[in-house]
């Protein structure tokens, strides 16, 4: 039994002996890359929902009554300022205007038979044949006839401003829209649905909105003392069809709606691209594309970040390579990196990957970020 004793205490011995290296022996510090941060001036890129309109977009309505008897153009056909449209039947008018012409000759008839009675009475008051009373009728009555032929003149133009109304003609160059009435038709002036509509579009406006925070963020990237004076600074935008092609020539904004939306929150910007090849239609839709330029800022790629309760964090290499995690402040993102404006600091080395393993005071072994991580940290 005491030998027995004796062999166990021995053997408790020599296994305490062969654990207690074990434990003592430290994991070597993890070998990841680490890049300085240097900052430089960035630009991002933000597109909004738009639609497009004609420079000109005119509701074509008749401005008489009457049958429609003539359609010169045809749904989606180019015209020319001037261009006959729409024929109205015009014999009512041509009528109209006869009897109005009818009735100035009456009227310049009367005049004239007005005129001749005050000459014949004025010799004859000179002479004391007649009472002067006479005369003040006759001239009184010179001066009806001279308004009733006035009045004849007006009702001859107006019959012939009707009669003009008959031809509907283009009132600017443009596309010609869908064509609501046919010929047959009788159309009116107060008819809901106008007749077609006709675009200019040589030159197209391309409407956006801005929310509220995105047009401070907006006004503060640009120079100038006013909005005017902003827009004047402000770089071509570009415009991404819904093919997701984008249209081939810039555009430059040029309106800022003068209050928010208080429904929707947001403000109205208009952009003018041109379109002399008419490729761009009125009731097109895209998304403009406007670019934001980043002072000062760092590149970070997001694989060198970590989320935490809607904060963005870094680890930031320290002394004795011991990491510390940094909140760091997003002002854009760029393909798959963050602009940093704030949070870290020109010549700070930060972790590039491997960030999800590490917790604050933890021990790194700094390794050469492969040569393509550290372009993007050196921007």
């Amino acid at each position: 039994m005491k030998s027995l004793a004796i062999l166990l205490t021995l053997t408790a011995f020599l296994y305490g002996c062969a654990e207690k290296p074990a434990q003592q022996q430290a994991a070597p510090p993890q070998p990841l890359p680490v890049a300085a941060i240097h900052t430089d001036t960035a630009t991002t890129y933000q597109e909004y929902p738009a639609s497009v309109e004609g420079a000109v977009n005119v509701e074509i309505r008749p401005q008489v009554s009457g049958t429609l008897d003539r359609v010169y153009a045809d749904e989606g056909a180019y015209v020319s300022k001037g261009q006959p449209l729409f024929k109205i039947n015009e014999n009512p008018y041509r009528q109209a205007l006869n009897n109005a012409k009818a009735s100035q000759a009456a009227a310049e008839g009367a005049l004239a038979n007005a005129r001749l009675e005050v000459e014949k009475l004025t010799p004859l008051v000179q002479n004391k044949v007649v009472s002067d009373y006479q005369l003040k009728v006759a001239k009184a009555a010179l001066q009806v006839a001279q308004a009733n032929v006035a009045q004849a003149k007006a009702q001859v133009g107006t019959a012939q401003i009707n009669l003009g109304y008959t031809v509907i003609k283009a009132p600017v160059n443009g596309y010609i829209g869908r064509l609501l009435k046919k010929q047959g038709s009788l159309v009116a002036p107060n008819d809901p649905e106008a007749l077609t509509q006709l675009s200019d579009v040589h030159e197209v406006h391309v409407y956006f909105s801005l929310g509220e925070t995105d047009f401070i963020n907006f006004k503060s990237q640009y120079a100038g003392s006013t909005l005017q004076d902003k827009i004047k600074h402000l770089p071509p935008v570009s415009l991404v069809m819904s093919d997701q092609s984008t249209y081939t020539l810039p555009g430059r904004i040029d309106m800022i709606d003068g209050q928010f939306d208080k429904t929707t929150g947001a403000i109205t910007v208009r952009a003018s691209f041109p379109n002399a090849s008419g490729l761009l239609r009125s009731g097109n839709t895209g998304r403009v594309r406007l670019s934001l330029q980043h002072n000062k800022v760092a590149i970070v790629p997001q694989d060198a970040t970590i989320e935490m309760q809607d904060k963005v964090f870094v680890y930031a290499v320290g002394d004795s390579n011991k990491v510390a995690k940094q909140p760091i402040t997003i002002a854009g993102k760029s393909g798959s990196n963050y602009l940093v404006k704030d949070g870290i600091k020109e010549g700070q080395q930060i972790v590039l990957s491997g960030v999800d393993r590490l917790q604050d005071g933890m021990k790194i072994s700094p390794q050469k970020a492969p040569e393509k991580a550290a372009a993007i940290a050196k921007n």
